[in-house]
């Protein structure tokens, strides 16, 4: 799953999409192998030496349960969650990844990123994203209080919500992610899953036999996530 924006003022109330993470996650405990959180799980987050952002207590309790029950919980930074270090993984347990992964599960190769980046190269895109990613310009955003930062970080996401920053389905010909798949299957023909966050739409598509893009939806809209059952891959909506 990916894209519940906690916190985010798209959010008629956050923690009510909290509460129902927390029921989907009871859903699946019994018998999930492993969960995938694939980026943008928090509209905003900041992880100073001793701060943390305020809130978020009953998903990462939640979190917290499922990774010290046994079960592997893997977490993608996102474009809006990039800035973190070792708290979700020290606090919560969970195993975070800062780079896509291409991994086989039961004897199918999975590509998993967030998407952010990927097939995109607009010009304005990479000079934000080459911002967000400098480890300069994170040293000195720390030196700033909390109390700033926190109010600034909040007010920016709030203008690109405002302001459109989801587009609808644009057609597999002008999708960043779709292209991205397809030319990396010229390399690595073996792909058979490519998941994605990042674009807020849901998408079962294949783009050859035996090779699928799957892109997530989210948790403001739609309450969706992907299952694999070792064998398929089926896109469904949580419904309490």
């Amino acid at each position: 799953m990916s894209d519940a924006h906690l916190g985010s003022i798209s959010h008629d109330n956050s923690i009510d999409v909290e509460r129902k993470m927390c029921r989907f996650f009871d859903s699946i405990k019994h018998d999930a192998k492993e969960i995938y959180l694939m980026g943008d799980i928090f509209d905003y987050w900041f992880e100073y030496k001793n701060v943390v952002p305020r809130g978020f207590t009953r998903v990462l309790g939640k979190l917290s349960e499922l990774s010290d029950s046994g079960i592997p919980v893997y977490f993608f930074i996102g474009n809006h969650d990039i800035w973190l270090t070792d708290y979700l993984s020290t606090e919560c347990g969970l195993i975070v990844k800062k780079e896509p992964v291409v991994k086989t599960l039961n004897g199918k190769v999975f590509f998993l990123a967030h998407g952010d980046g990927l097939g995109d190269e607009k010009a304005s895109f990479m000079f934000i994203r080459k911002i967000y990613h400098s480890k300069f310009l994170r040293f000195l955003y720390a030196a700033v209080h909390p109390r700033w930062t926190m109010a600034f970080a909040s007010m920016w996401s709030n203008y690109s919500r405002m302001n459109g920053e989801i587009e609808p389905y644009m057609g597999e010909d002008k999708e960043h992610l779709i292209q991205f798949a397809k030319e990396k299957l010229k390399t690595s023909p073996e792909i058979n899953y490519f998941i994605f966050g990042h674009r807020h739409i849901m998408l079962n598509l294949p783009l050859k036999e035996d090779s699928n893009i799957v892109i997530l939806g989210d948790w403001m809209s739609y309450f969706s996530y992907a299952e694999y059952d070792g064998e398929t891959m089926e896109l469904k909506q949580f419904k309490d």
